[in-house]
């Protein structure tokens, strides 16, 4: 029977996949399979297990130390086919889209990246992601015998663990270590940030006047538990860091709250929180295109606004 196949990265994403997963291949008449790859394959094995996969590949073979992505590329590719994959469905992570194109080359398969949405219509999976710089969203289907579909993370609301646990593969790989060595790892400056993860997110934009000023934002996302994002004009000044920048060169998220202060609302930010549950807009420009994006809108400063919101919230 042919088979879903869903990896990433990242254990959430591919948690995302496996649940969603089920439900496709439960549609299309298919099974639903995960690979775990790694050191830590075992306990990634027995939590995709327990969110919907049907097989689970395990390997932890000596070539995949550092999970290099042209070796992470042939143990997927040799895992699809003895799964009979027809879909592989893929974290669409910094390294999850360079892993997509090289998986379709080995499989002579095609391939979407970016993918925000994933519908089934007339028994096909069709793939949705903005185009033409976000300002449309393109629907495609892939017309190769194997479909490779780049799926970025939170696309799939996931709820508690489904019952059983699935079956444990250990497939017969034959891989060669990577000609790329890791020899050195090295974290950026600043503080770890984790935006696609973010439940609430602020971020902030051109409106703000002076780098000094972002320790008033700062306060306000301490007083909110919020995580801080920001346009690219911040990171091109070196205000904040690239890890904060959401768009379309940057994070795409799905916060349950999102607040926007002083941004514009220009496409290329908004392709990266227009899927958020609520959109929260400061703009002391009333016909700034962040209100056309907004559920709630405040037409003021945010010298005067955020103050004002950092004091209301405190403490709740």
């Amino acid at each position: 029977m042919a088979d879903i196949l869903v990896y990433s990265d990242s254990l959430n994403t591919a948690k995302e996949l496996a649940f969603k997963g089920r439900e496709f291949a439960a549609a299309l008449g298919m099974g639903i399979s995960a690979a775990a790859l790694g050191a830590d394959a075992d306990d990634v094995a027995t939590q995709l297990g327990a969110f919907g996969a049907d097989r689970v590949f395990v390997s932890k073979d000596a070539a995949l130390e550092g999970l290099q992505t042209d070796v992470v590329a042939d143990a997927l590719a040799q895992i699809a086919k003895e799964a009979d994959a027809t879909y592989i469905m893929i974290g669409s992570t910094r390294r999850g889209k360079e892993l997509a194109g090289r998986l379709a080359q080995k499989l002579g398969a095609g391939a979407v990246t970016d993918v925000n949405s994933v519908s089934l219509e007339d028994g096909e999976l069709v793939a949705a992601r903005f185009a033409y710089g976000g300002a449309t969203v393109a629907r495609e289907t892939v017309g190769t015998d194997v479909k490779v579909l780049a799926v970025m993370p939170k696309a799939f609301e996931i709820e508690d663990a489904v019952a059983g646990a699935g079956t444990v593969v250990t497939p017969a790989l034959s891989l060669t270590p990577s000609a790329v060595k890791l020899v050195e790892t090295k974290a950026k400056e600043g503080a770890a940030v984790n935006l696609d993860a973010a439940d609430r997110l602020v971020c902030i934009g051109r409106g703000l006047g002076a780098k000094e000023d972002l320790a008033m934002v700062e306060a306000f996302c301490a007083a909110l538990r919020a995580e801080l994002g920001c346009t690219k004009s911040l990171c091109d000044w070196e205000w904040l860091a690239e890890n904060r920048l959401v768009g379309l060169s940057g994070a795409k998220t799905k916060p349950s709250l999102y607040i926007s202060l002083g941004i514009s609302g220009q496409v290329q930010h908004t392709v990266g929180v227009s899927s958020s549950k609520v959109i929260v807009a400061v703009n002391k420009d009333d016909k700034a295109l962040i209100f056309n994006h907004a559920d709630y809108g405040i037409v003021g400063d945010i010298y005067a606004v955020i103050p004002v919101l950092t004091e209301a919230v405190k403490g709740k």
